[in-house]
């Protein structure tokens, strides 16, 4: 395993952990991240992780299995299918904007557009397919955005992800992204790392930390302390300010070369989304 430095975290407990990839490439970055977390966890199988919390907790996992028969996501998934299949005012739907009409294309984000040298994320792609077709945007991180995105990644459910970084550009887009989750900020001084590569499984005040892989194989999700759906741009920006930093623009550069970066390390994992989280 090429991690290249190792660090001493706590958080509740003393941890051996990387303090960052140190892959030549994305693709050998994804082989480290799997090699770490199975080595980590090796009792649960590789598509486990897309289960966050309820993989590595036998207590949680049975709550949640309990809430799996009437998942409070349904709702969402039947407004965003609604709203997906409502023509706009010039008769066009969101499928006309859409590989396959939209449907069982959630692997597929978020994308480098290599033309307009930018990463593209479902939701971006739906605000855009709005404003391409008359329609105000939607506002990012909760509300009808999140409930046909819920929708269009319910039409995914099992695919595997397949992001590709095709050029230079992508590459610079895919290594921001990696940057910025192993960045230290805010006031507590913590990265996305600190939490979810050096502390998985162990508890902070009352949340058990998910690992990073599989993360967001789940979004967007219905979170009982939102009691809503919400996007992975809003979980982004709670996070920020968990460790008090100033969060940044939903569905901004950053975040979006975040998630490009996050998704591709979930490479070969299936989608699982809508979700269920506390």
């Amino acid at each position: 395993m090429r991690i290249a430095k190792v660090i001493l975290v706590a958080v509740g407990a003393t941890l051996t952990a990387p303090l960052a990839l140190a892959g030549d490439t994305p693709e050998e970055d994804r082989k480290e991240t799997v090699e770490y977390f199975q080595q980590k966890f090796p009792d649960v199988p590789l598509e486990e992780f897309v289960n966050g919390q309820y993989a590595l907790d036998e207590d949680r996992r049975k709550q949640w299995e309990s809430m799996s028969d009437f998942p409070p996501f349904e709702f969402a998934v039947a407004e965003g299918q609604e709203m997906f299949e409502t023509p706009f005012a010039n008769g066009k739907t969101y499928a006309s904007c859409f590989e396959n009409d939209g449907i069982g294309v959630r692997q597929n984000y978020p994308y480098f557009d290599t033309e307009k040298k930018e990463v593209i994320t479902l939701e971006l792609a739906i605000n855009r397919c709005r404003e391409a077709n008359g329609e105000e945007p939607l506002k990012w991180k909760k509300g009808p955005i999140a409930s046909i995105s819920a929708y269009m990644a319910s039409t995914s459910a099992g695919k595997k992800f397949d992001i590709e970084v095709p050029n230079d550009d992508a590459l610079a887009a895919y290594q921001a992204g990696k940057e910025f989750y192993y960045t230290r900020r805010g006031q507590l001084n913590f990265s996305c790392a600190s939490c979810h590569v050096q502390n998985p499984g162990n508890w902070i005040r009352a949340d058990l930390l998910s690992p990073m892989l599989g993360q967001v194989a789940n979004f967007p999700v219905h979170r009982a302390k939102w009691g809503e759906m919400g996007t992975l741009h809003r979980r982004f920006t709670g996070c920020n300010r968990n460790v008090r930093a100033v969060p940044l623009e939903a569905q901004g550069e950053e975040y979006r070369n975040l998630e490009y970066f996050m998704t591709y390390l979930n490479n070969g994992l299936p989608v699982v989304g809508p979700a269920t989280r506390p």
